[in-house]
This record gives structure tokens, sequence and C-alpha cells, in this order.
């Protein structure tokens, strides 16, 4: 029986093994690997700070997530295939580890964080809500 999310060791294992699965992917593998060259020992911390501070609200994440994003997309542009795969590695990774309400609140988050990364990649506002606004404004 797995049991949910609790402390930062449980967030760096999630956040380990994601990586781990990330980087062996055939679509995401490549944009991690050899288009954004990512230092995994050093952005492993980093994801660590992020998810406490989502999870846990520590305020441990001072960065800027949507910059680094904005900054990888000119370079390869990120396409929802890319959010919708990053989306279903992390469920699978939080799903064979922990069940629980943080463990769910981590994939509902993931999945928020996604849709609103690629409407702000695209142009638009951060905001689901501006989104249904102006489409039924049309």
């Amino acid at each position: 029986m797995t049991t949910d999310i609790s402390h930062r060791a449980d967030i760096a294992a999630v956040v380990t093994e994601f990586y781990a699965r990330a980087f062996a992917d055939d679509l995401l593998g490549p944009v991690f690997i050899d288009v954004a060259r990512m230092d995994l020992p050093a952005h492993l911390p980093i994801m660590c700070d992020f998810w406490e501070t989502v999870l846990f609200r520590t305020g441990s994440y001072q960065r800027n997530a949507l910059k680094l994003h904005v900054d990888l997309h000119r370079k390869e542009p990120l396409t929802d295939r890319h959010f919708e795969r990053w989306l279903t590695l992390w469920c699978a990774t939080i799903d064979d580890r922990h069940t629980g309400p943080k463990a769910e609140l981590a994939k509902l988050q993931a999945s928020r964080i996604a849709q609103s990364m690629l409407r702000r990649l695209a142009g638009g506002t951060g905001s689901e809500h501006h989104t249904i606004r102006a489409v039924a404004d049309k």
C-alpha cells in the first residue's frame, strides 16, 4: 500500500523518478538533454523547491518557471504533445509511488500548470477564465 506525499523526501523521490522517465522518453528526452541541456543534479533541488512550494506552501521556490519555458520554447517549440506527455509521465510517477490528497493535488496542479504554460507560450494569459471569456466573445 502506498502513502501520501508528506515531506520533501517524498517529493525528491518523485521528482528524481519522473526525470529518469522523462530523460528516457522519446519525445521529452531530446528536449531535456539536447535542447535544454539540463544539468540534472543542479535541477533536481530546484524542482523539489518548486513542488514543495506547490504542495506545502513553503515558499522555497523563488524563480520564474515561465521565463525558463519561454526561453526553451524559442529554441524548440513546445507543443500540446510535449505537455501532454509531461503530464502523463508525472501522473504515472505519482500513481506508482503515492495515493492521497497531496498526491492528487500534485497531479491536479501539474495539469493546471501545463495548461497555463501552453496558453502563455501561445501568447495568451495563464488564466483559464480569460480563455473561456475570449472564446465566448467571438
